[in-house]
């Protein structure tokens, strides 16, 4: 058996762990296992209750990074499964558990493509790395945000990151991920006076001071994006407030997101948002939390490199996006490296009966190794 048809059992292994975030299981100690085989020195960087795993080989740059996490989210409902979520089954061509698509089946053709790459080139150039977490699907504080600080508080560089979510959507390779909008969440509180419903001469309704001001922030343009990423998005997420039937509500708290495209930053939006508050009079609390900034590689050596590998591996001409939610690719962009999401397809991630076509973890470990040919050779 190669390197690349043994990918399915290493995710059938990874899948057996139970490793819903922050939990890592095991995981990370199996891969760890694999890469020190190769001659990767290893340094667990756990920080709280999260598990992170740093792995490099080789010496200097350029530095060519495989980034992923072992964490999955909840299986759900047990009696909607077919299978059970943690016994990797084989049905009709289909790895089924959770993680097989998002990431389990990503991380094991990392670590047999590598295998086969280093089995034909131990003297390759530069170095490999594998930056691995359990933080991904969680609060994404103690994961790879954490470890990215750390390498770069040590002067570590970063050539190029290579993030296995599952970016494709029909079929293996034909959409990767070239960037990520930025995420930023707004909590909101519109400060009224509390009273009787009966007497509302002595009161001052919260909500009906914050409906007006919501509505123009909803119908507002804030940009109209550009070649890469769509016009930046604002959506009220919850809006809440009142006590009981009979009286006026003196508080009303919403919460919203904004996607937003290179075309702005979170610093404009904030203070775009508060302005159009101040026009309205408002007596409001106002706190945000930044997910993660927008990162865009619209080229370079990493890019064509997967473009190539994935025509070579499948005949496909990938398709280059933004879309979707954000990823830990958020934090290694601003580390220096260009950064391409790519992965199995993603029709079946979150959702029970998660499964993967086992054919694809063999090709994707196949486009894997040739990317690292391409730009470690």
């Amino acid at each position: 058996m190669s390197h690349f048809e043994s990918t399915p059992e290493l995710a059938e292994d990874l899948i057996r762990k139970p490793s819903v975030t922050p939990e890592d299981a095991g995981c990370q100690t199996l891969i760890a296992e694999r890469l020190a085989a190769l001659g990767f020195a290893l340094e667990p960087m756990p920080f709280e209750d999260v598990s992170n795993l740093w792995a490099i080989r080789g010496s200097g740059e350029p530095v060519f990074v495989f980034a992923g996490h072992t964490d999955v989210v909840p299986p759900g409902p047990a009696d909607e499964w077919h299978t059970e979520p943690f016994t990797p089954t084989r049905i009709d061509g289909m790895l089924h558990g959770r993680g097989a698509a998002d990431m389990k089946g990503s991380l094991a053709a990392m670590v047999t493509a590598t295998e086969a790459f280093i089995a034909d080139h131990p003297d390759h150039k530069g170095s490999i790395a594998f930056l691995i977490t359990s933080d991904e699907e969680g609060p994404f504080i103690n994961g790879t945000k954490r470890v990215v600080e750390a390498l770069r508080d040590r002067g570590q560089p970063l050539t190029w990151a290579l993030v296995g979510e599952p970016s494709s959507t029909d079929t293996l390779g034909d959409i990767i991920k070239i960037g990520r909008r930025g995420s930023l969440t707004g909590y909101l509180t519109v400060l009224g006076i509390q009273g009787h419903v009966a007497y509302p001469q002595f009161a001052a309704n919260a909500v009906h001071q914050a409906m007006p001001a919501l509505h123009a922030l909803a119908t507002r343009e804030w940009d109209t994006g550009n070649d890469f990423f769509p016009a930046t998005s604002f959506q009220i997420v919850s809006v809440n407030a009142g006590t009981a039937t009979n009286v006026i509500p003196g508080q009303c708290g919403a919460e919203f997101n904004f996607r937003y495209s290179t075309e702005t930053t979170a610093d404009e939006l904030q203070a775009r948002v508060a302005g159009l508050l101040d026009s309205f009079g408002l007596d409001y609390r106002l706190d945000w939390k930044l997910n993660g900034e927008p990162f865009l590689t619209a080229e370079g050596d990493l890019l064509q490199a997967t473009r190539a590998a994935i025509d070579e591996e499948t005949g496909i001409q990938t398709r280059e996006l933004t879309s979707g939610g954000t990823s830990d690719g958020r934090f290694l962009a601003p580390a220096g490296a260009e950064v391409v999401e790519l992965g199995p397809v993603n029709a079946t991630i979150h959702r029970v009966n998660e499964c993967v076509r086992t054919d694809d973890l063999v090709t994707l470990s196949r486009i894997y190794c040739r990317i690292l040919r391409k730009l470690l050779l």
